[in-house]
Formats: structure tokens, sequence, C-alpha cells
């Protein structure tokens, strides 16, 4: 029984701090207030990059729609990097016009395919990353620009869903204002790096062009989580622009989940496993390294939740059979669910208290399968890239 009573106690150590921090930048988040940006009257050049891997039925829009920006037209440009696509696609895309870059790689890669773009692009001030299923907001680059002016060298914008269609897509769509929340503005009013997302990231040109020459990001399934890591060893601070927005597909169906959590989980890992590497251990002093390395142990929010719904049936059972296993005693491991609980009601925007956000919560036990099966697969993420299908949803 004491061995039993010995890994309770670790679990409770690790669940009371991890919730404790995600508490901490949940109010900051919540309550706090970030820097604002409008415009600036000296237009920095912004060079626009979407790598398309395979996009076929929403690339040309969303090339379109990167063209209707307030910034002045001679001052960006759009270029789509064209990953398998249909020769058709890519003459309409050429019509529109926007640049285009063609790349054909034995083995995709989006680090491949933004080395290959930014090598052969002409110098910019500003490299802005975007999906090929994402659609700025008309003032995105004014305030983009207006941040680099105020001396920032990488910016994330604030990405948000443009569909909540079905309960999936609103878990989905919830889940990530939750991460704008705690990891993006609370970070940032607390004075630490905001947390990127691997779309709607801007940086400095000429940094970003070097980073993603480097080797190891080559074969990065994750490189938005490599990127990150070179960040942090140039000391560079992200900021946060809460009202940039990035109109972001959200998942379908609990399969396309699945295989996106893949992906997450297994670069997560490897995520953690680069803060360990001996060019990165020289940094273990600071404070934005160990910030990151903590992070990096934290759960995802579904396993969290799984693990407490397991504690919930344990404590049941002892109380019911008599039997002493759990330990410490209940009212300690309530507090910390209760934290817990608090934590996700302050991360949570207004507008997603409503019925359809209360209905969708009905797939939960879904997706938290769709998690634990994730997990179990994540090797297959390390052997090949998982593309994760996005298709348009009629939003603007």
């Amino acid at each position: 029984m004491m061995t039993f009573h010995l890994l309770f106690i670790a679990l409770f150590i690790y669940l009371l701090a991890s919730v404790s921090y995600l508490f901490m930048l949940a109010v900051a988040g919540r309550w706090g207030t970030l820097n604002k940006y409008t415009s600036h009257p000296e237009k920095l050049r912004i060079a626009v990059l979407i790598p398309s891997y395979k996009e076929d039925s929403i690339i040309v829009h969303t090339a379109s729609h990167a063209l209707k920006q307030s910034y002045p037209s001679d001052r960006y440009n759009v270029t789509v990097i064209a990953d398998s696509l249909l020769p058709e696609t890519v003459n309409r895309l050429k019509a529109i016009p926007v640049n285009v870059i063609e790349v054909h790689f034995d083995k995709s890669m989006k680090a491949k395919s933004l080395n290959t773009a930014l090598s052969k692009l002409a110098s910019h001030d500003i490299a802005l990353i975007l999906d090929a299923d994402n659609l700025m907001s008309s003032d995105c680059l004014e305030k983009i620009n207006h941040a680099f002016h105020s001396g920032w060298k990488a910016v994330q914008c604030h990405r948000t869903a443009k569909n909540r269609n079905i309960p999936v897509a609103i878990l989905d769509s919830l889940s990530e204002e939750m991460n704008n929340t705690i990891f993006r503005k609370g970070q940032r009013v607390l004075g630490l790096s905001s947390a990127l997302i691997g779309s709607g990231m801007a940086f400095e040109f000429d940094t970003i062009q070097t980073i993603f020459a480097l080797p190891i990001i080559q074969n990065n399934t994750g490189e938005d989580k490599e990127v990150d890591v070179q960040l942090v060893k140039r000391n560079i601070v992200v900021e946060y622009i809460e009202d940039a927005y990035i109109y972001d597909e959200k998942v379908q169906s609990p399969q396309v989940f699945e295989k996106q959590r893949t992906r997450w989980i297994a670069t997560q890992v490897a995520h953690l496993k680069s803060f360990l590497r001996k060019d990165m251990l020289r940094l273990s002093g600071q404070r934005m390294y160990l910030h990151k390395v903590f992070q990096c142990l934290l759960l995802p929010r579904l396993l969290l939740m799984t693990i407490f719904f397991v504690l919930s049936l344990l404590m049941l059972a002892d109380a019911w059979l008599d039997v002493d296993f759990i330990y410490p005693g209940y009212n300690y491991w309530l507090s910390v669910m209760g934290l817990y609980a608090a934590t996700l009601l302050l991360a949570i925007p207004p507008s997603f208290y409503n019925k359809s956000t209360l209905y969708a919560f009905f797939t939960v036990p879904i997706l938290a399968v769709s998690m634990l099966r994730a997990i179990l697969h994540i090797r297959q993420n390390r052997a090949a890239f998982l593309h994760t299908p996005k298709v348009y949803s009629g939003d603007d």
C-alpha cells in the first residue's frame, strides 16, 4: 500500500503544479491587457508565405483572399508554395495573380517548402506564414507592421475558427481559444513569450530565413516547435496581437481530430527532447528556457480531464469499499479538481457560453478516446507525414 501512496503523492504534486501554473495564466489571460497595434506610416515589406500540400480545393480561395488587405499592395506579396498541386490549380493561382513556387520532394515537409521559398525570394523585412486554409482579417498586415516598428522580431496573430458547424469543430475552436487565453495572452501579460501555433506567425525575414535553412528543421514534422527552440536560443520573445485575426478551419470529424492530435503529441515529445540538446542545455539557467521546458511537461487538456475523471471513480470506489487506497485525502484531490475547473471556466471566452457548446460537450468522451488512440500512435508520425485534409467551409 505504501508504494501506491507514494505514486499518488507524486501524481498529486505533478497535477497541483500543472494546474496552479495554468490557473495563473488563465487569470492573466482573462483580466490582463496587451499592447494595442493599429497602423504605422512607414510600411515594411512583407512576404506572405502559404505552403500548400494537395490543398487544391481551397488554396485558390485562400490566395485570392490574402490579396484583400488594407495594406498597400506594393509593400507586400503573396507566395503559394505548391507541393503536389494539380497543374490546373497552379495555373489558376498564377492567373490571380500570386507568386507560385512549385516544389517536389521525395518526402513532403512544410519546413522544406518554406526553406525553398525563403531561399528563392528577394529579401523582405517580414515573413508571415499561413496555412492553406487561413484567411486574414483585412487589417492584419497593418497591425503586424506596427508591431515590428515597435521593436518585435516575432509575432503570433490571433488564430480563431472560421467554422463552428458541427460539435467536433465547436470543441476544436473552443480548445484553440482557451489556448489563446492561457498560452498566448496570459503568457504575454506576465511578460513571457507567446506560444506559437504553426500559422499566423510573422518573423523578421532574415532571422526566419536562417532558421529554416538549418538541417535540423528540414525533416521535422513540427517545424513550429523547432522555430520556438531557435527563438529561445536567440533570446527572441514572441509578441501576441490579440485583434489581428487569422481564420482557421477546425476539424470536421473525430478521425481527423485523432490524426491531428497524433501529430501534435509526437511533436510535443520531440519538442521536449530539443531542449535537452547540448546546444540548448547551456541556456538551462535562463527564465525563458525553464518556462518552455515546464510547458513541454504539461499534459493535453483532454488527457488531464480523463485523469481527473478516473481519479473521481477511484475515490468513489475507495469510499464504497473502505480500503484507504487514495492518498492524500479526498479534500486535496477535490481542491485540485476544483482549481482546474475554475481554470477552464476562466479560459473559455464568453461567446462560447451557449446551447451549441453545451450540446458539443456530449462528444467529449469520443474525443477523449481519440486522444488516447493518438498517444498510442505517436510512432506513426515519426515515420510519415500525417496530412490532415481541409475543405473550404464557405466562410469569408
